[in-house]
C-alpha cells in the first residue's frame, strides 16, 4: 500500500498538484496481515491550491480488508466514499479485524457512499492468464486500486505504465502481472456504472521552476550532497541504521560520485565516533539517528563539544521512550537535544518544519558547524521523514558558500620568539577556534576530553582555566543568534493571541491560523527554526500578546523553554498518539483560547 500510494502522489505531483502525505505503517517488518495492528495505510491529499497537511477529512477510503476499514473509518467525512475490496471480507478477515457481523451487510455504513469492487478475483482472473497463480497473483490487487484511483482523478495513466516498467524490469512476470491489474482497475472504472463520475484537480499556480517530490529525508540527504559542493570539503556520514533515520544513509549511498564516504557501523556509539574522527581530520562530519540513539551518541557529542570541531547530529525523532513507537511521530527528543548530555555543553539546535524546508536546514545547519566550529543537532521527526510535498529546486547560485579555510601556519609566538601554533586562539567575531588537519607540519597539536588551556591547548586542571573556557564555549555558541535572519511573525500582528510552534506542527498551525482568520478573528503565529540559542527578539515578541499557546506532539518541552526563559505563561497544547496534530485540533484550541480572551481571561 505504501508503494501505490507513493506512486498515486508521484502521479499528482506529475500532473501540477500541490499535495501532502500522511504515510502510517506498521514498526513490524512483518506485521501480523488482516488485524488492527498490521494496518498500513496511506493518506493523500492533491489540490489545486497550496495546502500545508493531509487534511482532516478523507473524501475517498480505499479498504482492501475489514481491519484496514475499522481502522480507517473514522477518517472518512460524512457522505464519503469507501471502496471496499469485497473479496477482503471474508469470514476469518472479520474475525480478524474484531467484527461479529460483516460491516458491508448490517447498517454501520449507512452515511457513507460504499462500493463494493472484487478486486482479487478479477486481478487474479486476469494475471494467471499470464502464468501467475496463488498468493503471487493477489499480491497485485493493489495495482488494481491503483488503476482505479487513477481513472477516477484523471491521472495519466501513461506516467504509471512507465514507472511500472521502469521499477520492474528485473522481473518480467512480475512487471506484467502488474501491469495487467493497473489495467484491469482503470478499465474497470472507465466501464462500469458503479463510480458516477471523475474528478479533475486543476494544477496549482506556482512560480516557473523545477520541481521534485520529496520526502523528508531525501531532501535532508540532499541537503548534505549540496552542502558538501558548497563547502568544498570531504564529507563523511557515520550512521547506524535506525527507524526513521535509515533513509538518509541509504539515499546518500546512492551517489559515490558526489563524494560522500558513508559508514554503516556496529552500533550508536560507532557511528558518532567515527564521525567525531573524520571532522578532526577535516571533513564535514554527520550522523544521524533517532532518539534512542542520541542517548547513546551522548557521550561522544561531549567530546566533540570539548574539541570545538564541526559535526551535524540528525535526530528524526520518533515516539518514544526505549523502542516505543519506531514508525510513529513525535517531538519528544527536544529537551535531550537541548540538555541531553554531561557537564555544561550547549550546542546550536535547528528544526525542520516540513520536507521541503529539510533542504535548506541541512544546508544551514553545515553552515553554523563549519563557521562556529561547533556540533549542531539537526531535529525532523517521523512525519516530516516520510510524508512528501512538492519542492522548487533553488537555483544553485543562491545557495550560501560555505567554504572555509584550514590552518596552514603557526599562528603564536612562544616566550622565546619561536612560532607555534595554538588551537584554541579564538577568532574575535565568533569565538570559533582554528581547524588544522593532521599531518599538517608544524601544527600538530593534542587533542583529547580533559580540559584545555585558554588558547593553547595543553591539558589543563586550573580551576580558573576552566571556568573560562565553560563560559568561551557557552558564549560561542549563544553568538549564533547574530546569525540568524529576522524573526517572522505571521498573520495579525495586533492580535492579542500568538501561536508559537516549532517543528512539524507548522502545517497544522498555518492551516488553523488561515481558517481561524478567514472567519474575521485575529491570531498570529510564530514558527521557530533554531531552538537554542533562541531568536534575540522572542522574548519581547511573545510579551506583546495576551495569550501564547505552544502546540507540541510531547507534553511541554518548548513552552517549559519558554516560560522559564522569559517568565511569560506559555500553554501548552499537546498530542502524544504517534500522529501529528491535524487542523481541527489546532482550530479547536484557537477558538477556546480567543473565548477566554474574550471572556476576560489571559
Amino acid at each position: 500500500m505504501q508503494l501505490t500510494g507513493n506512486q498515486f502522489t508521484a502521479v499528482s505531483a506529475l500532473a501540477g498538484n500541490d499535495l501532502a502525505t500522511l504515510p502510517d505503517f506498521p514498526a513490524e517488518i512483518r506485521a501480523p496481515a488482516g488485524t488492527l495492528p498490521g494496518v498500513s495505510a496511506f493518506q493523500v491529499r492533491i489540490s489545486s491550491e497550496d495546502i500545508s497537511t493531509p487534511g482532516d477529512e478523507a473524501d475517498v477510503l480505499v479498504a482492501m480488508n475489514p481491519a484496514a476499514l475499522r481502522s480507517e473509518i473514522s477518517k472518512l467525512r460524512s457522505d464519503g466514499m469507501v471502496i471496499v475490496n469485497a473479496d477482503g471480507f471474508g469470514e476469518r478477515d472479520l474475525e480478524k479485524a474484531g467484527y461479529e457481523v460483516s460491516p458491508l451487510d448490517d447498517d454501520s455504513l449507512d452515511g457513507f457512499n460504499v462500493v463494493e469492487v472484487p478486486m482479487t478475483s478479477l486481478t487474479v482472473t486476469k494475471v494467471k492468464e499470464l502464468g501467475v497463480k496463488g498468493r503471487d497473483a493477489e499480491r497485485s490487487k493493489n495495482f488494481f486500486a491503483l488503476g482505479l484511483l487513477c481513472w477516477m482523478y484523471s491521472r495519466n495513466p501513461d506516467d504509471l505504465r512507465t514507472w511500472i516498467e521502469e521499477r520492474f524490469s528485473s522481473d518480467e512476470l512480475v512487471k506484467a502481472a502488474n501491469t495487467t491489474a493497473f489495467e484491469v482497475g482503470y478499465a474497470f472504472g472507465e466501464t462500469t456504472e458503479l463510480i458516477p463520475v471523475t474528478r479533475a484537480v486543476a494544477p496549482v499556480d506556482r512560480p516557473a521552476g523545477t520541481y521534485r517530490n520529496v520526502n523528508g529525508n531525501t531532501g535532508l540527504a540532499w541537503g548534505i550532497i549540496a552542502s558538501a559542493q558548497l563547502s568544498q570539503l570531504p564529507t563523511y556520514l557515520g550512521s547506524y541504521p535506525i527507524t526513521p533515520a535509515s533513509d538518509i544513509l541509504h539515499e546518500l549511498a546512492k551517489y559515490p560520485e558526489a563524494s560522500i564516504r558513508t559508514f554503516q557501523a556496529e552500533d550508536e556509539i560507532a557511528a558518532v565516533a567515527s564521525s567525531v574522527g573524520a571532522a578532526f581530520a577535516g571533513n564535514l562530519a554527520w550522523t544521524t539517528t533517532s532518539g534512542p540513539g542520541m542517548a547513546l551518541k551522548a557521550e561522544a557529542i561531549g567530546l566533540a563539544i570539548s574539541l570545538e570541531l564541526p559535526l551535524v547530529i540528525v535526530d528524526i525523532q520518533r515516539g518514544g521512550p526505549s523502542t516505543g513507537l519506531p514508525t510513529k511521530t513525535e517531538q519528544s527528543d527536544l529537551l535531550q537535544a537541548l540538555y541531553g548530555r554531561h557537564g555544561e555543553s550547549p550546542l546550536p539546535v535547528i528544526a525542520a518544519s516540513r520536507p521541503a524546508d529539510c533542504f535548506e536546514c541541512a544546508i544551514q545547519a553545515a553552515d553554523i558547524a563549519i563557521r562556529y566550529r561547533t556540533p549542531v543537532i539537526l531535529l525532523s521527526d517521523g512525519y516530516i521523514a516520510n510524508s512528501s510535498e512538492p519542492w522548487c529546486m533553488p537555483d544553485s547560485a543562491s545557495l550560501p558558500d560555505l567554504s572555509t579555510e584550514f590552518a596552514t601556519e603557526p599562528n603564536h609566538k612562544a616566550p622565546d620568539g619561536t612560532d607555534e601554533y595554538w588551537p584554541y586562539l579564538r577568532d574575535p567575531e565568533t569565538l570559533a577556534r582554528p581547524w588544522a588537519t593532521p599531518g599538517t607540519p608544524g601544527l600538530e597539536h593534542r587533542i583529547g576530553g580533559i580540559e584545555k588551556a585558554d588558547g593553547s591547548g595543553d591539558i589543563s586542571y586550573d580551576p580558573d582555566n576552566h571556568q573560562r573556557m565553560t563560559n568561551l564555549r557557552a558564549e560561542k555558541v549563544a553568538g549564533v543568534a547574530d546569525y540568524y535572519a529576522p524573526l517572522e511573525v505571521t498573520g495579525d500582528p495586533d492580535a492579542d493571541l500568538l501561536m508559537v510552534g516549532w517543528g512539524s506542527t507548522w502545517g497544522a498551525i498555518a492551516s488553523a491560523v488561515e481558517t481561524i482568520r478567514g472567519e474575521g478573528a485575529k491570531v498570529a503565529q510564530v514558527h521557530l527554526r533554531h531552538l537554542n540559542p533562541l531568536p534575540r527578539e522572542l522574548g519581547d515578541v511573545i510579551k506583546g500578546f495576551r495569550k501564547v499557546l505552544v502546540p507540541e506532539m510531547n507534553l511541554g518541552q518548548l513552552s517549559r523553554v519558554l516560560r522559564a526563559e522569559y517568565l511569560v505563561d506559555a500553554q501548552s497544547v499537546n498530542k502524544v498518539a504517534g500522529l501529528p496534530f491535524t487542523g481541527g485540533e489546532i482550530e479547536a484550541e484557537i477558538r477556546k483560547a480567543l473565548g477566554d480572551i474574550s471572556n476576560g481571561g489571559a
